[in-house]
């Protein structure tokens, strides 16, 4: 009893700041999957997606289901819409987290969090990326700049609007510069298409 009592004060210890907690983890700390089972049945632990646990009282947020989509899918890199709400550019709430995978690689099968995939190659999938730690996880989230240029490289499937909305906040806030939009844009073969926004925008004082 008290060895089942330290385990279940032990997984309390590991998630009490909100954080996701893999199981691996959990057991490696000698909490078994047993305790954790109980502490679902029970209403005081939550699994949002297999292999992950977090006490039921932590508020769900964009943030923690970025990082739940992260910790299922680490090759993933957190693009388009869902990237423009991470950097506060957008007021859209995506009903579903856009993740980049590589074009030829497996496309992975998540229930939970809703995961939209779109296809990059090369380049446009390694540049621009930058980590944070959330909850726990490493998350690759393309920078502002690249988020900006794909939601124009995307506009026909996320829609233009969106692409304005997060270049307006960028230059608005100063996240992102005309310089560094024009590099990813010429890497992207959208710059044609950017470039009379960037420079109304501009003129504007955004």
């Amino acid at each position: 009893m008290s060895h089942k009592s330290t385990q279940r004060d032990h997984a309390r210890a590991l998630l009490q700041d909100g954080s996701l907690v893999r199981l691996r983890d959990l057991t490696g700390a000698g909490v078994s999957p047993e305790t954790m089972a109980r502490l679902v049945r029970e209403g005081e632990v939550v699994r949002p997606a297999r292999g992950l646990y977090q006490l039921a009282e932590a508020m769900l947020d964009a943030r923690r289901s970025i990082a739940e989509a992260s910790a299922l899918v680490p090759k993933g890199v957190i693009c388009l819409t869902s990237a423009l709400q991470f950097h506060d550019l957008t007021l859209q709430m995506p009903s579903a987290i856009w993740m980049a995978i590589d074009r030829t690689g497996w496309k992975p099968k998540v229930d939970y969090p809703p995961i939209r995939f779109v296809r990059f190659s090369g380049r446009a999938l390694t540049e621009g990326i930058k980590r944070h730690r959330i909850e726990g996880v490493d998350v690759p989230v393309f920078e502002p700049a690249k988020a900006i240029v794909d939601c124009f490289r995307y506009r026909n499937k996320i829609g233009l609007d969106i692409a304005l909305e997060g270049l307006r906040e960028g230059l608005r806030t100063r996240q992102v510069a005309p310089d560094q939009l024009w590099k990813f844009a010429q890497s992207g073969r959208v710059w044609s298409v950017m470039r009379p926004y960037v420079e109304a925008m501009v003129a504007d004082g955004a």
